[in-house]
């Protein structure tokens, strides 16, 4: 068997590319010719620390050339890369990595002491380099299926625990020709990637999909507007990818209007809405925002709202990606009549066969090959889709993604604590941030910065509550579940804390 697999991307473009940038960071400019070569020197570098087919190896550290090498080498030897968030704590990060089976770890000298101890790592820099400069260039492709395992991208849940959704080498091969079909991705392409890799949205809808094509792409290690926008006029880049956050700080930025950004030919959101006054401040310099609904395990693309559509349909999440189908159905899993709410399920050669090591929460999601995404919507005559709530319970806090269980449980460990809600409450600098609605345990008192201390160290700073109301009790039902909506209804507003 050949290798099917996206490790043979950048090896075969380095004759049809052989004059063109792949990657562009920093004061760095890496051909494709070039990068193929490092990839095969990486891959020989696993392959000498004993990594093959099947084995999986983490990825901690800010968006670098080093990650998409160590990507497609994984994807050469059938190695399986799990790339990691820089924003996670230490015990969020050993969970994930202990979950895996990681048995190798490529991470930034600055976050390595995150990682456990006893885990074999490469750190990207000297030792990094060394080890890549002293390996042969030899080119091997192992035996790789479209259906072998590619990434695994850890994302949490209603229960509070990280699953490992799995996506394969034709989940990320299918997902990058959605995107090269449904936004016009060319060979001349230009995608500033200003969101991290370690998030499907990234890696899949921008980096993946122009590297197919040919294009380069320009790689920031951390955001910052004023960069962004200095490299948009440097590098005349032609396509940003990004979430309402990063676009109203570009926007805001005192660079914004002195800045030439006339190379920009689109511009793709994800996350959430744009905000008006965002959207009109790209549409005053002749651009119009391209958006969808996705989740990890897509890989991440559902739906795309085109350009051309955006206008009259601005409230949908826009049609289905040519691969992909979706449906919308109702308590009894019968398809809901146009305009009728019910539950999104996707299916498509991008979507997910499930959860690494999961065998029940995979048997949940995708009881027979569709995949409940646990959000609620409707279609329209047309196919669109509109989402109009997340059935699962959490919030969208600056592009990150925050489960409320999992933050209440943590929150539970404190023994001043007698119960917990979650709710995501809206914010003008991040979208929503996360605001905790607190009982007190009889005779204990409880302040947001017990709270605080009590989650720094154990959950990301993104996940950790911006501000705590003191309840005396919780709305429940009649089975002792919260009523959330209760609960937002009384504490959502920004100032009621």
């Amino acid at each position: 068997m050949i290798n099917q697999g996206i490790g043979t991307w950048v090896h075969r473009r380095r004759v049809k590319s052989a004059h063109a940038t792949a990657i562009i960071a920093e004061d760095r400019r890496i051909s494709y010719p070039q990068l193929a070569e490092r990839i095969d020197r990486v891959s020989e570098v696993l392959h000498a620390r004993g990594i093959g087919v099947g084995d999986r190896v983490a990825y901690l550290g800010p968006n670098a050339p080093e990650f998409l090498e160590v990507i497609f080498a994984c994807g050469q030897i059938g190695a399986v890369l799990v790339p990691l968030n820089v924003r996670l704590s230490a015990p969020e990060l050993g969970f994930q990595i202990e979950d895996a089976g990681v048995a190798l770890a490529v991470t930034d000298a600055t976050l390595d002491p995150l990682l456990p101890d006893r885990l074999p790592r490469l750190i990207v820099g000297a030792s990094y380099e060394e080890a890549v400069d002293a390996a042969e260039p030899r080119h091997r492709e192992a035996p790789v299926s479209l259906d072998d395992p590619a990434v695994i991208m850890y994302t949490s849940g209603t229960t509070g625990h990280p699953k490992g959704a799995v996506l394969t080498h034709g989940n990320l091969t299918w997902n990058s020709l959605n995107v090269l079909v449904d936004y016009d991705v060319t060979s001349g392409e230009v995608a500033l990637m200003m969101s991290p890799l370690f998030h499907a949205a990234a890696l899949g809808m921008g980096a993946l999909p122009t590297l197919l094509k040919g294009g380069a792409v320009v790689l920031h290690a951390r955001f910052d507007a004023g960069a962004v926008l200095h490299d948009i006029e440097k590098h005349r880049v032609t396509l940003l990818t990004g979430v309402p956050t990063t676009f109203r700080l570009l926007v805001d930025h005192p660079t914004w209007d002195d800045t030439d950004i006339s190379s920009v030919l689109k511009v793709t959101c994800g996350g959430s809405s744009i905000p008006a006054r965002v959207a009109e401040a790209f549409e005053q310099r002749g651009l119009a925002f391209s958006s969808g609904y996705g989740l990890t395990e897509a890989a991440p693309g559902a739906t795309s709202l085109s350009t051309h559509h955006a206008a009259e349909r601005a409230s949908t999440a826009g049609l289905p990606h040519f691969f992909t189908h979706c449906r919308v159905v109702d308590e009894s899993g019968a398809d809901c009549a146009p305009g009728d709410v019910g539950e999104v399920l996707l299916s498509g050669p991008n979507v997910t066969p499930g959860y690494w090591g999961r065998p029940d929460a995979t048997a949940e999601a995708l009881p027979d090959g569709w995949l409940r995404t646990g959000d609620l919507g409707f279609l329209d005559a047309d196919g669109f889709l509109t989402i109009t709530d997340r059935a699962k319970d959490m919030f969208i806090s600056g592009g990150e993604n925050v489960y409320s269980a999992e933050v209440e449980r943590a929150i539970l460990d404190l023994p001043e604590v007698a119960a917990v809600a979650i709710i995501g409450i809206p914010d003008d600098r991040w979208g929503e941030v996360g605001r905790a609605i607190v009982v007190a345990a009889p005779g204990s008192h409880v302040t947001h910065e017990q709270i605080v201390t009590h989650l720094t160290g154990r959950l990301a700073r993104y996940k950790i509550p911006a501000s705590t109301v003191v309840v005396e009790a919780l709305p429940l039902t009649a089975s002792g579940k919260v009523r959330k909506h209760e609960v937002r209804a009384q504490h959502g507003a920004p100032g009621d804390s």
